[in-house]
């Protein structure tokens, strides 16, 4: 890119990757601290990159856009994520590894804090046994790949080629798979048994 700094070519890339990686503009602060500069110059190679016209920005939180970029341009307002069939919420069922459609929605939606940079996919749930957690029958579920859990995360995970949602906990050695409502039982699963497909982040209701 003719007329850039390095440190602006760097600074033009971070914001593209994080914007494929989190659905969402950096901020100033964000660059910031990813380039070990003050906020003042961060913002100062913000400003020198929208002037030569290798970005837009507003006064608006996360505004950043890359003009030419479809995929990026206005990223900051919406997600487009990829619905990979129904879940059971209930007694673990069989679900289709295929993307049936996608989904747009607003970032804001999200958990931010759990949030990895890891893919997000979309699922809909099947049955009640989440329903005190406020996870409803035909509620669509949020969730960013990963393997890697908390204790006490809502998960989607697969058993014996079956997938559920619910609380994981480590119980006696083993996986439990807690419910979040009294008429259904936790299930108790060996720890090399168990395949985590992510962890929810956030939920979409129709009413």
């Amino acid at each position: 890119m003719k007329g850039l700094t390095d440190k602006q070519k760097q600074i033009l890339d971070f914001i593209g990757q994080y914007g494929q990686e989190q659905g969402m503009a950096p901020t100033i602060n964000e660059i910031s601290e990813h380039f070990d500069v003050t906020a003042a110059t961060a913002f100062a190679h913000v400003k020198a990159l929208q002037k030569k016209g290798m970005l837009n920005r507003t006064s608006k939180a996360r505004s950043i856009s890359l003009p030419g970029a479809q995929h990026l341009h206005h990223f900051s307002m919406s997600l487009s994520i990829p619905v990979l069939g129904r879940i059971s919420a209930g007694i673990p069922g069989e679900t289709e590894e295929h993307i049936e459609r996608y989904i747009t929605l607003d970032p804001s939606m999200l958990s931010r804090r759990n949030l990895t940079g890891q893919p997000l996919f979309a699922v809909k749930v099947q049955g009640e046994s989440m329903r005190d957690a406020g996870i409803l029958d035909g509620d669509m579920l949020i969730a960013q790949k990963t393997d890697k859990v908390k204790l006490g995360d809502v998960v989607i995970a697969c058993v014996d080629d079956a997938v559920t949602v619910k609380y994981i906990y480590l119980t006696d050695g083993k996986w439990e798979l807690r419910p979040a409502n009294p008429e259904f039982k936790s299930r108790f699963v060996d720890l090399d048994h168990l395949q985590i497909q992510g962890t929810v982040v956030g939920l979409m209701r129709q009413y």
